[in-house]
């Protein structure tokens, strides 16, 4: 049985990830990007391109186009992805119009890229993510907030949840308060986050993004915060007292247990989930 694997890569205050199924089949959540302490910047994409040797996205999930989310959007058609999810309904002039020059073409390039994936996902398609066998048996969940006049882009964020041998991990977008009382009132999304394994909190772990009865509904054993510099308003303590504690293994060879990892601290964090060789579940977690 092959492992599940799912990269949270360090981009700074921002979010990507990448997961590789147990079939082999690649899918991209969040588009941002990094630079190191030279200045070099680094685009996940890119690096899926030269060091994974990835040639095509199966699936992408951009779960809302701010720019911490989307600045790496220009190397997108690079990678050939077939399917993207990503809520559409905005104002594209307006956001435009709102951006730095220097970001205009980022946001122009993702409402071209909406624009040209309008197709459908058919239930027979190989991409159809509601089809464990089409992903090598992890089980895809996604939540869509539907709002008809909210004006914060944070609240229209995707939440996506994924099953794979007996453990689970759910990562959300930028979701606030709004948004998590319409994932509230969705029972079966409800129940399949509950007491999920790893928790990516929501908005890189800012107060804004935080919603204690939902992350006691999760009840996760890792809290992963991605962001950059802590400021003022995160809640990473807050995450630390409702998270289990996992032990994570540290690339220079020593364990700890933790409630909490942040790719600022930590740098790229890679989490795999799979069945060892008596077929008993695990959850191995890398970081530096």
């Amino acid at each position: 049985m092959s492992d599940l694997e799912i990269v949270f890569w360090d981009v700074q205050h921002g979010h990507a990830a990448y997961i590789k199924t147990p079939n082999g089949k690649s899918i991209a959540i969040d588009l941002g990007t990094g630079s190191n302490s030279e200045g070099d910047n680094f685009s996940p994409l890119k690096h899926l391109r030269t060091k994974y040797k990835v040639l095509n996205l199966d699936y992408v999930i951009i779960t809302h186009p701010h720019l911490d989310h989307i600045s790496d959007i220009l190397e997108f058609d690079a990678l050939n992805p077939t399917t993207l999810l990503t809520p559409r309904k905005f104002d594209r002039e307006d956001i435009i119009d709102k951006a730095k020059e220097s970001d205009k073409p980022k946001y122009e390039k993702y409402f071209e890229i909406c624009d040209r994936y309008t197709v459908d996902v058919k239930t027979t398609d190989s991409n159809y993510k509601g089809n464990p066998d089409n992903w090598g048996g992890v089980v895809i969940k996604t939540f869509s907030p539907k709002f008809t006049d909210e004006k914060n882009i944070n609240n229209y964020s995707i939440v996506t949840a994924l099953e794979y041998a007996g453990s689970k991990i759910v990562i959300p977008g930028d979701n606030e308060p709004k948004s998590w009382e319409l994932v509230k009132k969705d029972s079966n999304f409800m129940a399949f986050i509950k007491d999920s394994d790893i928790l990516l909190a929501p908005h890189h772990g800012r107060d804004s993004g935080y919603d204690i009865e939902i992350m006691k509904h999760i009840n996760p054993r890792l809290t992963v915060i991605s962001d950059g510099r802590f400021v003022d308003t995160s809640a990473t303590s807050r995450y630390g007292n409702i998270t289990r504690k996992w032990t994570v293994h540290k690339r220079t060879g020593t364990d700890e247990k933790r409630a909490c990892v942040t790719t600022r601290s930590d740098g790229v964090i890679v989490i795999k989930f799979g069945q060892n060789s008596n077929g008993n579940s695990f959850i191995d977690v890398r970081i530096d």
